[in-house]
Formats: structure tokens, C-alpha cells, sequence
């Protein structure tokens, strides 16, 4: 990861969205915390914010990103628990940089998330092994998340080369 300028800190930004399932089995999770609401779409359970660290991860670490890595075309990942897969690209990562910590910011409108901030604060920190912030934010109405269509996040990580 070093290069000529030495082993200056990276950043890497991760992106994920999903839409909401019609399937009324599927249970939301959104950072390894199960939330009351209806489920998204996708070939694992679709945790966006769960993909989207790893995708900043990935994308700190010069790894490519998580399709790449998990695709949607592989059996074996259908209903993966997206923690799991997390956990792979912290194994991937860490020969190669310390995580310092990662930011994310989650855009929907609906459920709220402040009452399971803190619980997924903890189990993505726990996960990654450095701290990960999570905050909502709300479209306002605009878009296809503002018209409670789906689920977004935003990540970005920062890691130093070992």
C-alpha cells in the first residue's frame, strides 16, 4: 500500500442502496441490528450499511469492492448475513493497514434510527475492531429514498498502511 510518498493515511468512501422488499419474510437490518419496518431487496439481507463499510474498507485498502469480492451472481451468498462478509474484508484488509475508523451516514425516511444508533455503533465497531459512526438523515421527500422507496448509506474509512 506504501508508495513513494511513504505510508500516508487513505480514505476510502463506500456506497449501497437497496430498495424496500415486497416480500413481508424479509426482516430490515441495517448495520448487523434487526429494526422493526420492512425489508430491502438484495441477493444477501441486504444490509446497506454493512456494505457500504466494506466497500470504504475495500476501497481504502486499493482492494477492488465488495461485488467484486461477493457477487450477487454467487448462490452461496444468497441470504448472507452481510456482517459475515464484513468481517471477510476486515480479514482482507488487515495484513495490509490498521483501520482507524469509519463514518456513515444512512439516508432514509423511515423507520427512525435513533434509538438503534448506539446498538449498531457497536456491533459494526465490534466487527471492523475500530470505531464506526453511524448517522440518519432524511431525503426531505426527494427521490426515489425520499418517497420511502429504499434505503441508502454512505461510508467513508480511513486507514493507515501497515
Amino acid at each position: 500500500m506504501s508508495d513513494l510518498w511513504g505510508p500516508l493515511p487513505r480514505v476510502g468512501l463506500g456506497f449501497d442502496v437497496h430498495p424496500f422488499s415486497d416480500d413481508p419474510a424479509r426482516r430490515l437490518v441495517l448495520g448487523g441490528v434487526a429494526i422493526d419496518g420492512r425489508g430491502l431487496a438484495g441477493h444477501s439481507d441486504a444490509d446497506v450499511v454493512a456494505h457500504a463499510v466494506a466497500d470504504a474498507l475495500l476501497g481504502a485498502a486499493g482492494l477492488d469492492d465488495i461485488g467484486t469480492h461477493f457477487p450477487a451472481s454467487e448462490p452461496a451468498l444468497a441470504g448472507v448475513d452481510s456482517m459475515e462478509l464484513l468481517a471477510r474484508v476486515v480479514l482482507m484488509v488487515a495484513p495490509l493497514a490498521h483501520i482507524a475508523n469509519v463514518d456513515t451516514k444512512v439516508v432514509l425516511e423511515t423507520p427512525k434510527l435513533a434509538s438503534h444508533r448506539a446498538a449498531m455503533q457497536k456491533r459494526l465497531s465490534d466487527v471492523v475492531g475500530a470505531p464506526v459512526a453511524v448517522a440518519a438523515k432524511r431525503a426531505e421527500g426527494l427521490g426515489a429514498i425520499g418517497r420511502s422507496e429504499g434505503v441508502a448509506c454512505w461510508a467513508v474509512a480511513l486507514v493507515v498502511p501497515r
